[in-house]
């Protein structure tokens, strides 16, 4: 065990407030789903009788449940590790190793521990709670083949991004952090072209969609509103879920619309039209660009304060560290930055949430009728067991969509007023 100094106490204090903040508010948004859940909502009536909102309720907190479990435990070994002075260990028998592989192997340490925690919890999520309630449909060698997969990828991009960054830090001098930012952008926007052709097809097949009906109204609403879209893919979603989705991926002409195969058989074309207006609301509204001009704000804060702590001799002496090697520097920044990006979720979510409520009106805009984006919200609710109750401060902390039933009042509502004015 390292000894703990002020610094180190102010750093456990705020982390275990953020920890007690989190169990807190997943506390109250259970209790709130027992009071005020038992109920259907008025807006559900003719679509869920009282027995299918028990089996939503109990999903729901089997759900919060095994979150406290997971965040619980995740919390605190974490700050085991933290405090067992195995990292400053670690780093010590690194030291006589060239920085690179040096720093590419102590993040490896973390990263595989990190997914032999995160290993039990996915296993019993996807074939315990999922598989109760009919959603988990991937065999044990689809998960297993997933668990490489996602290893293999995640190890390879890590390696390029630390490598890149570690070289940055040694060889570009008081500035590197620029350059270290520049090149964070360029990958983000990179990733954003690439996943769609290279990697998301490692996990999934994506086939041009074959209902030549429904293809013809998405290529008129999508010509409509002056989109170019390079295609038009369903998803083997069902091969691993029942839940339903559909999402636009991709920039600039490499645009694609991909809907999983489990919302094309669970809903009409009209449905679907209403989900992809809601889609191309985020595209008009230039979302994906604002997100992106956030991350690099956000970012670029955090790698000027990188640049400064790297050399804070404090920051190591207090995590136990006797060396100061730039991989564990870039470590410490991103466990201090952790707390605070907890306090600082909730602008975030605000402003997605903001965007999802711009992106539900420009459908409107679009269709002139709310009908078709409220009926598949309400049947998206059913059938994917969507809490129907949840709290306010919950929302707030988490949510990054409006809360269904607020979404469908005011969904309701512009219908309302359209045939009031008519």
């Amino acid at each position: 065990m390292i000894s703990i100094n002020s610094f180190l106490l102010a750093y456990i204090t705020i982390y275990l407030v953020t920890l007690a903040l989190n169990w807190t508010t997943n506390r109250i948004n259970l209790k709130h789903l027992e009071k005020y859940g038992k109920k259907v909502p008025d807006a559900f009536e003719n679509m869920i009788d009282e027995k299918e909102l028990q089996k939503i309720n109990r999903y729901t907190l089997d759900n919060i449940r095994f979150q406290l479990v997971q965040s619980g435990f995740a919390k605190f070994f974490f700050l085991f590790i933290i405090l067992s002075g195995i990292l400053p260990w670690l780093a010590e028998s690194l030291a006589q190793t060239h920085f690179l592989p040096a720093g590419l192997i102590f993040f490896a340490f973390l990263g595989l521990i990190s997914s032999a925690i995160d290993l039990p919890f996915d296993y019993y999520h996807s074939f315990v709670i999922e598989d109760r309630y009919g959603f988990n449909t991937k065999t044990l060698k689809i998960w297993i083949s997933d668990l490489v997969k996602s290893l293999l990828v995640m190890a390879v991009l890590g390696t390029l991004l630390l490598s890149a960054l570690l070289m940055m830090v040694k060889y570009a001098g008081q500035n590197w952090w620029l350059w270290a930012w520049a090149f964070f952008l360029g990958f983000q926007i990179l990733m954003t072209i690439l996943y769609p052709t290279v990697i998301a097809p490692l996990f999934n097949k994506f086939t041009p969609l074959n209902d030549p009906d429904l293809q013809s109204g998405i290529e008129k609403l999508a010509t409509g509103q002056s989109l170019d879209i390079k295609g038009i893919f369903q998803m083997d979603a069902t091969r691993r879920t029942r839940h339903t989705n559909a999402y636009f991926t991709g920039l600039g002409k490499a645009k694609q619309i991909v809907l999983f195969d489990s919302l094309i058989e669970a809903h009409g074309p009209d449905e679907i039209l209403a989900v992809l207006a809601h889609e191309i609301g985020h595209l008009k509204k230039n979302h994906i660009k604002k997100q992106l001009v956030l991350i690099s704000l956000v970012s670029l804060v955090l790698f000027f304060l990188a640049s400064k702590l790297l050399t804070y001799e404090l920051l190591y002496k207090s995590f136990g560290f006797s060396i100061m090697p730039h991989y564990v520097g870039l470590f410490l920044v991103g466990v201090l930055w952790e707390p605070v990006g907890f306090f600082l979720a909730p602008l975030g979510m605000a402003i997605s949430r903001k965007f999802e409520r711009q992106a539900d009106f420009y459908s409107l805009q679009i269709l002139n009728t709310a009908k078709p984006l409220t009926k598949t919200l309400k049947k998206m609710a059913k059938d994917n067991f969507s809490n129907l109750q949840p709290h306010p401060l919950y929302v707030w902390f988490n949510y990054s969509h409006p809360p269904l039933l607020e979404r469908i009042k005011y969904l309701e509502a512009f219908d309302h007023n359209i045939s009031r004015n008519l």
